[in-house]
């Protein structure tokens, strides 16, 4: 399987919003979505900087509940 793509906050928060997710607030640099169904996630944003592969796998898994084919889709 292909490593995931690199991609940056401003990127993930278009695909959650996709996905049906609304932007709730930010604290600091941490953008918070929420979606109507009770899910939320936490989205580090830093400009300039991609966001690692293994925190992205963690939002896809554990705060979206989708599977990385899913998500690849969506890019």
């Amino acid at each position: 399987m292909a490593k995931l793509p690199l991609i940056n906050a401003k990127e993930l928060a278009k695909i959650l919003e996709k996905l049906g997710f609304k932007f709730a607030r930010q604290e600091g640099s941490h953008m918070f979505f929420k979606h109507e169904d009770g899910r939320v996630t936490v989205v580090p944003n830093h400009p300039g900087e991609k966001i690692g592969r293994g925190l992205l796998l963690k939002i896809i898994k554990k705060d979206l509940q989708i599977n990385r084919e899913d998500f690849e889709k969506l890019l």
